[in-house]
């Protein structure tokens, strides 16, 4: 039965938490939105820049820009022709295959994302609010749900201490072998830096 059908859900906890994050997800959509508008770029132009800021020039290409985002080859294609219209990126090519391209923030472009990556904050000053305690169970159900969503092979790119070739674990007991330390449950990341994947071979 649908978690849609209100019997459903409010006989079922597993339902209701089900509807509240599908309802938590048109937040961000909306707040997203505000900006968007703001700038007269779409949410996905908006992702790019902030996205492509924050990552290494390695990861901003279409096809791994594609993955990330969980949409097409063409559609990010066609957001970075616009966003390059707009001045907001330019294009870095490979001199090894003038094919390949990285995308880079001109200032700009910098500049919009300094205007825009606020969009979250109306939840941030929300979750601020809550005890420690409280914050460590919120994060170690979200960490475990996009886990498990990956292992689903629903969500694809994930740089997740749990998918890093540095994590180990030893019964309960998280360990990243980098930097040499457990990791409590609120030592999980969700986007690391020093993130490599484990089943690559280096």
């Amino acid at each position: 039965m649908s978690i849609f059908n209100l019997n459903t859900q409010n006989e079922n906890l597993d339902n209701k938490i089900v509807a509240g994050l599908e309802r938590l997800s048109h937040v961000f959509k909306a707040l997203l939105w505000e900006k968007a508008k703001e700038h007269s770029l779409s949410p996905i132009q908006i992702q790019l820049l902030i996205f492509i800021l924050n990552h290494t020039q390695e990861k901003s290409t279409v096809s791994y820009l594609a993955k990330e985002f969980n949409v097409t080859k063409p559609t990010i294609s066609d957001a970075v022709r616009i966003l390059e219209a707009k001045k907001m990126i330019e294009k870095s090519t490979d001199l090894n295959d003038t094919r390949s391209y990285t995308i880079l923030l001109t200032e700009i472009g910098k500049k919009i994302v300094a205007e825009t990556e606020d969009f979250p904050n109306p939840v941030t000053k929300i979750i601020s609010q809550a005890s420690d305690d409280d914050k460590e169970i919120i994060w170690k159900n979200i960490s475990d749900l996009i886990i498990g969503l990956n292992r689903l092979n629903i969500i694809d790119v994930q740089r997740t201490c749990y998918n890093c070739k540095y994590y180990s674990q030893v019964g309960s007991e998280h360990f990243c072998d980098l930097l040499v330390m457990k990791l409590e449950d609120r030592d999980i990341r969700i986007d690391c830096p020093e993130f490599h994947d484990k089943s690559m071979a280096y």
